[in-house]
């Protein structure tokens, strides 16, 4: 491996570039802040007489080692992909538990006999399921909001739990959801042809389309 005295601009960013992980424009604006800098600092070594190559190996000596940068930097998109993942899982959290009643109204099937008590029993499960990702996005986008304007090095303990927590609620959300679901449509066949339901199906698979890429950004940023 070559030493930070045969490192120059370019060699230093790519190496910056493949050990950080996080969402992507944030990530993008680190590289053009980070190379803004080595520019400026490589520019001051040249108008003190050095050569274009040693000034830029001076400035990335001075800036520091791949070891020392990448933490803080980590810790910044680790922060940052924690709020994403919150803000759109409290958004799909509270459109579910405001709307998920929706799809049933006015069925063809809401005015006969009352389902058996397992299935009464997953469909009340999934709001205080909904209830409990709402609760670890709230959570985890104040932490993370404390920890951009903390700026520390490394991923804080708490936000690895929270996002995990978070990460867990919205895994088991899915499940139940597809269960409730197919269990809705073994009970009344009119639930295939409903629109309210066939139209929640839409929303609710795009969201998860939505927090999954957002789920796989966190866990890339934080690990």
């Amino acid at each position: 491996m070559r030493g930070c005295e045969d490192v120059r601009v370019a060699d230093r960013l790519r190496e910056l570039d493949d050990r950080l992980r996080g969402p992507a424009r944030l990530k993008a604006e680190l590289m053009v802040e980070l190379r803004d800098a080595l520019d400026d600092a490589a520019e001051a070594y040249r108008e003190g007489g050095l050569s274009a190559a040693e000034a830029e190996r001076r400035a990335v000596a001075e800036f520091g080692a791949p070891a020392q940068l990448v933490p803080a930097y980590q810790a910044e998109l680790a922060a940052a992909a924690l709020r994403g993942l919150s803000v759109r899982a409290f958004a799909v959290a509270l459109a579910l538990l405001v709307a998920g009643d929706l799809t049933w109204r006015g069925s063809s099937w809401s005015g006969g006999p009352p389902p058996p008590a397992g299935y009464q029993l997953l469909s009340a499960s999934v709001n205080w399921i909904w209830l409990a990702v709402a609760g670890f996005a709230l959570a985890g986008l104040a932490l993370g909001v404390g920890a951009a304007r903390r700026g520390r090095a490394g991923v804080p303990v708490a936000g690895r739990l929270l996002g995990l927590g978070l990460t867990g609620a919205l895994v088991l959300g899915a499940l139940v959801g597809v269960a409730l679901f197919a269990w809705s449509v073994e009970l009344w066949d009119a639930a295939l042809t409903w629109p309210p339901m066939i139209i929640g199906a839409v929303v609710v698979g795009a969201g998860y389309f939505s927090l999954a890429r957002a789920a796989r950004c966190w866990l890339r940023a934080a690990h």
